[in-house]
C-alpha cells in the first residue's frame, strides 16, 4: 500500500506542473517533472552512463491508442546470483501520477524483462529505471507521442466489466525446460478505472478502481512483484519470465485499491504445462 500512496503523493505534488512534462523532445533531462521525480523518488541518485548495456525500453514513437500503449522493458543479461536486476521503475513524465509501476525481480525470474500496456495522458518521456544487485542505477527514456489516455472512457460496458471482475489467466508461451527461463503471461480482467474519465451520459466521474499489486511465484518463490497504479491499461496484461524446475506451481495473486483479492495457479514442470486451476479465486 505504501508504494501506491507514494505514487499518488507524487501525482498530487506534480499535478500543478504537469504541462511542463513535455520538456524537450530530444533531451530527457530537460523535463521539469522528471527532475522533481528524480529528486523525490531517487533522492537525486547518480545514474550510470552505460545504461544501454543493462536495460532497453521499447515503445512506439506515436501511439495508435493512448489508453493502450504497448511497452517492453528488457534486460541485457540473464538473472543470476552474481549479476542481476532487482528492481525496475516505470515512469511516465506527463501522467497525473508519473510513477506507473515498480517491478521487483529475483534470480528465479530468469530474466528481468516485463511487457505491459499503459495509458499516456500527454506527449511525454517514458522511462525505465533499473537498479542492479550492486546498487547501481541506470535509466533509459523514449519520447512517446500520445494524449488523453488517462482521461479516456472505459473501452468496455461497465456491467460486463463488473461481471468479469477479477477473472485471471496464466499462460506459458514456450515449452518449459528445467533450469532455463521461460516466457509467461498474466491476464487480469479489471477496469483499472483512473477516476479521471467522465461518463458522457451522467457527466459524473467513476471512482478510481485499479489493480495496485501483482505477485507471481513459482514453487512458492517470488518471480515478479509489481506495485502499479491506474497508468496500467484496462484489463492489465503482463509478460514476464520465470525459471521452471522438475515440478512446481506458477501462482499469481492480485490486489486492487478496494482491497479485493484474486488469485490463480498453474502447474508447471520442466517439460509440460497443466491447465490453470482455478481461473479466479476472489477473496
Amino acid at each position: 500500500m505504501k508504494v501506491v500512496c507514494s505514487v499518488l503523493a507524487v501525482g498530487v505534488l506534480l499535478a500543478s506542473t504537469s504541462a511542463l512534462a513535455r520538456g524537450s523532445e530530444t533531451d530527457p533531462n530537460q523535463s521539469e517533472i522528471w527532475n522533481k521525480v528524480h529528486a523525490s523518488l531517487f533522492q537525486g541518485a547518480r545514474f550510470e552512463t552505460n545504461a544501454d548495456q543493462v536495460i532497453a525500453l521499447e515503445t512506439p514513437v506515436r501511439a495508435e491508442d493512448a489508453s493502450v500503449v504497448p511497452i517492453a522493458i528488457r534486460a541485457r543479461f540473464a538473472q543470476s546470483p552474481e549479476r542481476r536486476i532487482d528492481k525496475v521503475w516505470l515512469i511516465v513524465d506527463g501522467n497525473p501520477s508519473p510513477l506507473a509501476a515498480e517491478f521487483q525481480f529475483t534470480p528465479d525470474s530468469g530474466r528481468a524483462d516485463i511487457e505491459t500496456r499503459i495509458r499516456i495522458e500527454e506527449y511525454s518521456f517514458v522511462r525505465a529505471v533499473a537498479r542492479t544487485g550492486d546498487g547501481k542505477m541506470y535509466m533509459v527514456a523514449n519520447y512517446v507521442k500520445a494524449s488523453g489516455g488517462c482521461s479516456a472512457p472505459a473501452g468496455k460496458d461497465p456491467a460486463v466489466a463488473k461481471a468479469n471482475l477479477g477473472k485471471m489467466r496464466l499462460r506459458v508461451e514456450e515449452k518449459p525446460v528445467a533450469g532455463k527461463p521461460v516466457l509467461a503471461q498474466l491476464m487480469v480482467s479489471h477496469p483499472n478505472d483512473t477516476g479521471l474519465a467522465m461518463d458522457q451520459l451522467t457527466r459524473m466521474y467513476a471512482p478510481p478502481h485499479f489493480v495496485r499489486r501483482v505477485e507471481v511465484r513459482y514453487d512458492s518463490k517470488p518471480v515478479m512483484t509489481a506495485d502499479v497504479d491506474f497508468s496500467i491499461s484496462e484489463n492489465p496484461n503482463f509478460r514476464f519470465y520465470f525459471t521452471p524446475r522438475e515440478g512446481g506451481e506458477l501462482e499469481a495473486s492480485v490486489v486492487d485499491n478496494q482491497e479485493l483479492k484474486f488469485s490463480t495457479v498453474m502447474k508447471v514442470d520442466g517439460s509440460r504445462v497443466a491447465s490453470a486451476q482455478p481461473e479466479r479465486t476472489p477473496q
